[in-house]
């Protein structure tokens, strides 16, 4: 069965107000392959094996659920840096934005990422005003890149 993943992201130039409130989760990720992307993930006490395939703003995805010793074994067999980062899930106008805060491999960058039911609605999305700029076109921004950093 195949799934999509229809997503864009963006630059973050100004955190939301009462960021606190807001449900979070620790994420550590790193990657078995870019290409195509084969990911594994702990994020807080779950954690997943993840298939990506190759695009920007549509992309086939596939997750498989891992157990924390299956994470750890992989975990050594990893290409590049492990990449860990806060995400804060904020509703907003009927969509869930998760907002990342890296502290590897780089320690200044957010992104916030919003994901879509269609492409048109994707197209269509009024980003909030303290979003910056789009790079969803922009590979350098995909997770399985910076881990190269």
């Amino acid at each position: 069965m195949k799934s999509y993943e229809i997503e864009r992201k963006f630059l973050v130039k100004a955190l939301p107000e009462n960021l606190d409130s807001f449900p979070s989760s620790q994420i550590e990720q790193g990657y078995l392959c870019t290409e195509p992307v084969v990911r594994i993930r702990r994020q807080n006490e779950e954690y997943w094996l993840t298939y990506k395939s190759k695009g920007l703003m549509v992309r086939e995805e596939y997750n498989l659920p891992l157990t924390g010793e299956a994470y750890e074994h992989l975990k050594s067999k990893t290409d590049g840096k492990l990449i860990s980062k806060q995400r804060y899930r904020i509703p907003y106008q009927g969509y869930m934005i998760e907002l990342d805060l890296f502290s590897s491999p780089l320690p200044d960058l957010i992104l916030a990422e919003v994901e879509f039911p269609s492409e048109e609605e994707a197209l269509q999305f009024r980003k909030p005003d303290w979003f910056g700029e789009d790079v969803t076109s922009s590979p350098e921004y995909h997770n399985s890149n910076l881990s190269k950093l």
